[in-house]
């Protein structure tokens, strides 16, 4: 085995719907997260869906993977996450998704016409998808270089990503990310006036719990109000499998749908 297979993985999604290759024992690792912020796209037909900070794919992959008419732009600002996409997409398993799949290696902050020269073109996406970073600059920082830039928050990361989400999608598109809940102040005032109709939903490991999670979505444009919707539990009170609805979601046999109508 060479150097470089014996440090990557290669792991299956949605019960072997899709599969990606991974960094071994360093940088981040999908899992739940992902699959989760994946199933909130919810569409009939074409849907162009952008995946901001999309490591190795998982998110965007899911999204192919469960909508066969789904088009999917990853952008990604480390050379080594972007080069895992690749290859995923380069995986005989992949090979039915592959082709409605591309990836971009780019700043997901940049302004204006260097942001446009680098794929993420105004108004052309209908659905953007984010799982920012989330550990905050004072927590203990790690010493794993493609960890940190995964998992590293820089101050006024969420107006800056969202800023850049307000630009790509067509009027009326949604937004979905996850992210820890003390980040919700931030994503509010992120959303400002470029967003509205937000829905957040609490995410609990169990009840009695206190939420780890919270995903947001909202519409490009619209003056509609905040809405907190009923918190989604990934556990039973007894033992460590995914509530059936969760294991659905986990696996692209079901969207988490917005609770209010939206234009796709």
């Amino acid at each position: 085995m060479s150097a470089a297979l014996a440090e990557e993985t290669i792991d299956a999604f949605h019960r072997g719907g899709f599969h990606l290759v991974q960094p071994k024992g360093r940088g981040h690792r999908a899992g739940m997260d992902a699959m989760l912020l994946a199933s909130m796209v919810d569409a009939k037909g074409v849907v162009r869906v952008a995946d901001l900070g999309a490591g190795a794919g998982a998110a965007g992959l899911a999204v192919a993977a469960r909508l066969e008419a789904a088009e999917v732009s990853l952008f990604e600002i480390s050379t080594e996450m972007a080069g895992f996409a690749e290859r995923s997409l380069a995986l005989a398993e992949n090979a039915r998704l592959a082709g409605r799949v591309r990836v971009f290696e780019a700043d997901v902050t940049l302004k204006g016409a260097a942001r446009n020269a680098a794929g993420l073109a105004d108004d052309s996406f209908d659905h953007v998808i984010m799982n920012p970073p989330f550990n905050a600059t004072r927590d203990r920082r790690t010493p794993d270089a493609l960890r940190e830039v995964a998992h590293a928050m820089e101050d006024g990361l969420f107006e800056a990503w969202i800023r850049t989400a307000g630009a790509i999608l067509k009027p009326g598109g949604q937004l979905s990310l996850i992210a820890r809940p003390q980040s919700l102040a931030e994503i509010i005032a992120a959303c400002g006036n470029r967003f509205g109709g937000l829905e957040i939903t609490p995410v609990h490991a169990r009840a009695g719990e206190n939420a780890f999670r919270i995903l947001t979505s909202a519409i490009k444009g619209s003056r509609a109000r905040l809405e907190l919707r009923a918190p989604l539990f990934m556990h039973g009170p007894d033992g460590h499998a995914f509530l059936p609805e969760v294991d659905d979601l986990n696996n692209g046999r079901a969207a988490y749908r917005r609770s209010t109508k939206t234009l796709r």
